[in-house]
């Protein structure tokens, strides 16, 4: 019994890394070719969550989307969005296992971006301005959306409709962002607010630990891709 079962895990392991290896969405793939852009060397990981809209979403070159993201543009598919992509997404980015990106009028991520897994950016939420009419039945408010290159949004994170990062912005764990933020900064919260900064000819303020121990590490990206 336990020689069989070995035999049965073996074969188990070895059909998920074949279809994870056929399934993987690339630029020469039918799924890939229905991107308005997905840049050479870029992927989606298979499994994929949740994906439509995909002519409307432009996507640049070496960067791995991790498998369970969620890819959207428009409310529901099959949306005629005009002709100008809505979801921009850089060079060299990696999106987090598990983590959504809902479109409904602008996002746009710079180049080197990486995100944590369950990661949730949207440029649109509820409104709920008349208190007589249920949430679901009223109109949702849109505000465009724009991540600065560079940016790390860590394990998560939630962005928030009118959102602006700037460049190389640390995001923390948890963290619920609105509004606008500058370059080099690290932000934390619910609601997130500046913890931290550089400031050109004095360093970090306040400044790091000299035994780095409030120094954000470098996630394990390849971690966050796997299957």
């Amino acid at each position: 019994m336990g020689a069989m079962r070995r035999v049965l895990a073996r074969l188990v392991h070895q059909s998920w890394v074949w279809l994870a290896a056929t399934g993987e969405v690339t630029p020469d793939t039918p799924a890939g070719m229905r991107f308005g852009r997905l840049g050479t060397g870029s992927c989606l990981v298979f499994p994929t969550g949740s994906v439509f809209g995909e002519e409307w979403i432009h996507i640049g070159e070496r960067t791995v989307v991790g498998p369970y993201v969620s890819l959207s543009a428009g409310m529901v598919p099959g949306l005629d969005l005009g002709s100008e992509p809505i979801v921009r997404i850089g060079d060299r980015c990696k999106i987090g296992r598990g983590s959504h990106i809902v479109r409904h009028h602008s996002i746009e991520i710079g180049d080197d971006v990486i995100t944590g897994p369950y990661v949730y950016v949207t440029d649109q939420n509820h409104g709920y301005a008349d208190p007589d009419v249920p949430i679901d039945r009223q109109w949702p408010t849109e505000d465009p959306v724009r991540i600065g290159s560079g940016t790390w949004l860590a394990a998560g994170a939630i962005v928030l409709p009118g959102t602006r990062l700037g460049r190389n912005v640390v995001v923390a764990a948890g963290s619920v962002v609105r509004g606008e933020f500058p370059d080099r900064c690290v932000v934390a919260g619910v609601p997130a607010r500046i913890v931290r900064r550089y400031e050109p000819g004095s360093g970090w303020q306040p400044p790091l630990r000299p035994s780095g121990a409030d120094r954000l590490p470098p996630e394990d990206h390849t971690a966050l891709m796997s299957p």
